[in-house]
């Protein structure tokens, strides 16, 4: 249960990260840090949740469908 808590939080930091760069790119303030910073972390927070559900399959914590159709 830990590790869907734990992807549920990722999942939210990546939505967060995408508005706060929506919300830069709207302002074009040169004194906000840039558009590629929050890119980079949801660039960067999708490989980690890849990374962490691969390895909750393969350690056995998180079950995939075995039906998927």
């Amino acid at each position: 249960m830990i590790i869907k808590i734990i992807l549920v939080g990722c999942l939210i930091f990546m939505v967060y990260n995408l508005f706060k760069t929506l919300i830069i790119m709207n302002k074009n303030d040169p004194n906000q840090p840039s558009m590629s910073k929050f890119i980079g972390r949801r660039v960067m927070m999708s490989a980690f949740i890849v990374i962490l559900i691969l390895v909750g399959i393969m350690t056995g914590l998180i079950t995939p469908n075995p039906t998927p159709h």
